[in-house]
């Protein structure tokens, strides 16, 4: 019989005897055991089997990698799975347990009335990459301007998928930390993200926006957007995020990188609309032109 197997975005046929055990190929669902025969389980022609893991050559890689090496960039689309990965119970039970453990790094209060900008460091205000003298060469531009504008309508979070000691570290050096023209709320760092199981990736890392939800009640999916130039760090709540294009080769680009431009024009326009959920955040530019 032929089988259709799907393993990291690719599909496969393999062929197998009814004799030949789910040991030999892996069945997925909780009634198959690995002594069971392939013949017994009732499998149509061309039956789809989703795959799951790692080749043991990439896995004997992973244990001599240096950590000096830069990170995958590569994202990916996100796809409609048959459960909504932000309503999978685990997937929630993870975020009460941050929102009961974690501690957030406050800089400043929260204002009244105000919506939420949730922002990314590193390829979304800064190219952490490239070498430089001084922190404002890497600075993506018109960073303070971004910010000041954004302000007037939103509080700012910071949360970047390193350590909170670089999160403080990279906010002084971009001199962002003590601007007398806007203020940063609070922080979050690698400890408040997750890990979600998705069907086609595998097992990735998340910022699921509902710890700040949990953490602070004035915040929800309807006046909450976050900007990160990893879509797949939105997984849990595709709505609000927007993925921003990254800011990479700083010298290179400096002179001409505009995306916070137009990016402070988006939040100033949609910050008069009583509800966020409704926009597609990935059609900002469109909407800029049409509401400015």
């Amino acid at each position: 019989m032929t089988i259709c197997v799907k393993w990291s975005g690719k599909e496969y046929e393999v062929l197998a005897e009814p004799s030949d055990t789910v040991e030999k190929l892996k069945v997925k669902g909780k009634a198959a055991t690995d002594s069971m025969e392939v013949g017994g389980l009732g499998l149509k022609p061309n039956f789809k089997l989703m795959m799951m893991g790692s080749l043991e050559e990439a896995i004997a890689e992973t244990q001599t990698i240096p950590d000096n090496l830069p990170e995958v960039v590569n994202d990916f689309d996100v796809e409609e799975e048959d459960v909504a990965i932000q309503d999978r119970d685990f997937n929630l039970e993870k975020i009460e347990k941050r929102v009961r453990e974690y501690e957030v790094k406050v800089v400043n209060p929260s204002r009244e009335g105000k919506k939420l900008l949730v922002l990314d460091i590193d390829y979304t205000l800064f190219d952490h990459r490239s070498v430089a003298e001084a922190g404002w060469e890497l600075m993506r531009p018109y960073l303070h301007e971004f910010l000041e504008t954004a302000y007037a309508d939103y509080d700012i979070c910071i949360w970047s998928a390193t350590n909170m000691r670089w999160i403080e570290e990279k906010m002084k050096l971009l001199g962002c930390d003590k601007n007398p023209n806007y203020k940063l709320a609070f922080y979050l760092d690698s400890r408040a993200m997750i890990s979600i199981q998705t069907e086609k990736y595998g097992i990735v890392d998340v910022k699921p926006l509902g710890v700040i939800w949990g953490k602070y009640p004035q915040y929800d999916r309807n006046n909450t957007i976050m900007f990160d130039d990893l879509r797949r760090n939105f997984l849990m709540n595709p709505q609000n995020g927007l993925k921003i294009r990254p800011f990479r080769e700083a010298h290179k680009n400096r002179g001409t990188d505009q995306e916070l431009v137009g990016l402070a024009k988006y939040l100033a326009v949609i910050a008069k609309l009583a509800d966020l959920s409704g926009l597609r955040h990935s059609k900002w530019e469109r909407y800029v032109s049409e509401n400015s």
